[in-house]
């Protein structure tokens, strides 16, 4: 099936996603800040450039789009019907590098939490941010929000 935009719409739609300061990310910031917990934003001398660092709890926080992240198993993690061998290619690579950097914060001693934007939905977020404080003060060394996978 073919676009139904232009491919300069749909090149202006695209490089309108934002980086940093997301929707989702300003959600979980906001929560965690009420919950009396400080951070940094976007260090990029980490690996991955960690959303949130909680450099006192040694935590590392992505909160990743279920798009461009390919959340596995979520009805948000299409793929574009055309040009699909470029997307998949960037897709796989976006995969590839949130799993490197992951583990190499992990190497480094750090934990690794995820919230993926699904999670955040009206609906979900309560519980989802509520995990995400506890397991911050816990002791495991990693969380996927939500583990369950589908949204």
């Amino acid at each position: 099936m073919a676009d139904t935009v232009s491919p300069e719409v749909r090149s202006r739609m695209m490089s309108a996603n934002r980086r940093k300061d997301t929707g989702p990310e300003l959600l979980v910031r906001r929560h965690l800040h009420a919950q009396g917990l400080r951070f940094r934003l976007d260090v990029r001398k980490l690996p991955g450039s960690p959303d949130l660092v909680l450099a006192r709890h040694r935590v590392a926080i992505f909160v990743h789009g279920c798009y461009w992240h390919r959340h596995e198993g979520c009805r948000f993690a299409t793929t574009p019907k055309s040009n699909q061998a470029f997307w998949a290619a960037k897709f796989a690579r976006n995969v590839e590098r949130d799993e490197r950097a992951i583990a190499a914060l992990l190497h480094m001693g750090w934990r690794v939490g995820i919230v993926w934007e699904c999670a955040l939905r009206k609906d979900r977020r309560d519980p989802s941010l509520s995990t995400l404080v506890a397991w911050l003060h816990g002791n495991s060394d990693r969380i996927d929000i939500p583990a369950r996978g589908p949204s």
